[in-house]
């Protein structure tokens, strides 16, 4: 077992001098590593203040003093004459608590994001924590965030599916023990969506890299949950002639969610439009069914079949669950707000064209998958953490269950069988935990969650006090002044009396 140091997030920084630090700085600009062909572009102090490095029309963003060293690693020519390579910025905090965190990426990366370890760090992003802080574009460039004509270079499909970030942990490693003169104490990964799919990975095929990883709405197999999608497409299709959104009109949406409230709202102690027992959700779309015309207050047989058809999830023709339903949440009829909900879309995906008729055969789509063998070399689904769990790391993965692209039950499907493989739910929940979140779309947003929680004090006291995340606070936007608890599944956040906006006046519950 390796030695957990207790480093507490409110540790005093440790500040080398301004002129030091400038000098110690610039000297990374020879910085090599054996075995890879190093390219330091540049390595320059950035004074505390405003940046701009968010998405487009994103406000700056406000850093402490740091180093910032970009360059590329391992650059070479590859499919077509394009060149290739792992490009990374390295944020290194003048005042510096001893850690390093690995920035998760997103979509196909293809760029460099901006050094900050912001994911699911509630309002204090890492780097403004003292975190040395990577983020790398996965060994190419992209013309957009789902650019995939690297895919045509063996070697650049295989960075972006698990190899670069394998290479550079170890890379970013040194570089931060050569600007400070020692290793940092303890490492972590920290990514949402691809990034929590590179996460899985890091825990799957590096279980000795990272003392802590959080792992958000992982894309874990991509090529089963875009199927699943064009699957709802055509579940909606096949009963609105119209194409697959016109399948419900607004107000039969708003039908559809006010009655999941009604029957669903109130089984967490709170009617309060979050749903958070979900297990004993017991909505069904069949109760809507009109008995005779028409009307606001009811839905067509064909559209009660449309739902139940899409929320049962592809099944094939031996009745084998290929991918699992996405659960019903209100978020699901969320627009405007990042990836619109499967209500709105239809079940749509970023990297896919809508289907507009129906008629799936789930046999042949599933089989068109699983025989995509390269494609499937980044599916992180090894339940075996083994060595990750006996080295004393500890793993944490959200889920927002409103998210219209990856299920949040096949993240809990993926927990349960971990729980299957290791020991059972006590012993995973020695080195695993999951937190779902109502509400929530993919990553974050929602008109109605609460999509602000700090999922990285919650790994470091965890990694570094033994102090287990039981609950783990959560506040935003939508609901100005609430707070709700977030419990470590299977229990559940209920209402136990006084303050109903208050997360003090909620107990985790077992369902």
């Amino acid at each position: 077992m390796k030695t957990i140091k207790t480093l507490a997030l409110s540790t005093v920084m440790l500040p080398w001098a301004g002129a030091a630090l400038a000098q110690s700085c610039g000297a990374l600009e020879s910085f090599s590593y054996d075995g890879h062909d190093m390219a330091v572009e540049s390595a320059q102090m950035v004074e505390a203040g405003e940046v701009a490095g968010g998405p487009p029309g994103a406000p700056p963003m406000s850093v402490p003093a740091h180093c910032r060293v970009e360059g590329i690693v391992d650059r070479r020519t590859g499919v077509n004459g394009v060149e290739y390579g792992t490009r990374f910025a390295l944020a290194l905090p003048q005042e510096w608590n001893g850690r390093f965190l690995m920035q998760g990426g997103g979509g196909l990366n293809g760029s460099v994001g901006m050094p900050v370890g912001g994911a699911a760090a509630g309002a204090d992003p890492a780097l403004n924590r003292g975190f040395a802080v990577i983020a790398t574009d996965t060994g190419h460039q992209a013309a957009g965030g789902f650019d995939a004509t690297f895919m045509e270079d063996q070697q650049a499909a295989l960075d972006f599916q698990y190899a670069s970030n394998g290479k550079m942990a170890p890379i970013a490693k040194a570089m931060v023990a050569a600007h400070y003169g020692q290793p940092a104490d303890h490492s972590y990964y920290v990514g949402c969506s691809t990034g929590g799919r590179e996460g899985m990975i890091m825990s799957q095929r590096y279980p000795l890299y990272f003392d802590g990883i959080v792992s958000g709405a992982p894309a874990m197999r991509t090529g089963h949950s875009n199927m699943t999608l064009a699957y709802i497409n055509a579940a909606f299709a096949e009963y609105a002639p119209d194409g697959p959104a016109s399948l419900l009109s607004d107000g039969d949406k708003a039908l559809v969610v006010n009655s999941l409230l009604a029957a669903c709202d109130a089984d967490d102690g709170a009617e309060d439009g979050l749903i958070f027992n979900t297990r004993s959700c017991d909505f069904a779309p069949a109760d809507l069914t009109c008995t005779g015309a028409k009307t606001e207050a009811c839905l067509t047989e064909g559209q009660v079949a449309g739902l139940e058809n899409a929320f049962r999830g592809p099944v094939n023709s031996r009745g084998d669950q290929v991918y699992p339903a996405f659960p019903w949440d209100p978020g699901l009829n969320d627009s405007g707000m990042g990836l619109p909900g499967i209500l709105q879309s239809g079940g749509s995906s970023p990297v896919q064209a809508q289907q507009t008729e129906g008629g799936f055969d789930v046999d042949a789509a599933a089989a068109a998958v699983e025989a995509d063998v390269f494609g499937r070399i980044g599916d992180s689904l090894s339940p075996n953490l083994s060595t990750f769990a006996d080295e004393g790391s500890k793993l944490i993965f959200y889920h927002g269950m409103a998210d219209p692209w990856f299920s949040a039950d096949e993240t809990r499907r993926y927990y349960e069988q971990l729980a299957e493989v290791n020991g059972g739910e006590a012993a995973v929940q020695d080195f695993a935990r999951l937190f779902l979140v109502p509400g929530m779309g993919h990553c974050a947003g929602g008109s109605a969650t609460l999509d602000r929680f700090d999922m990285v004090s919650a790994i470091v006291d965890w990694v570094e006090n033994g102090e287990a995340p039981e609950r783990v606070i959560s506040t935003g936007n939508a609901f100005p002044g609430r707070s709700r608890p977030l419990c470590a599944y299977p229990e559940y956040a209920h209402y136990t009396g006084g303050d109903v906006e208050d997360a003090g006046s909620f107990e985790c519950r077992a369902p």
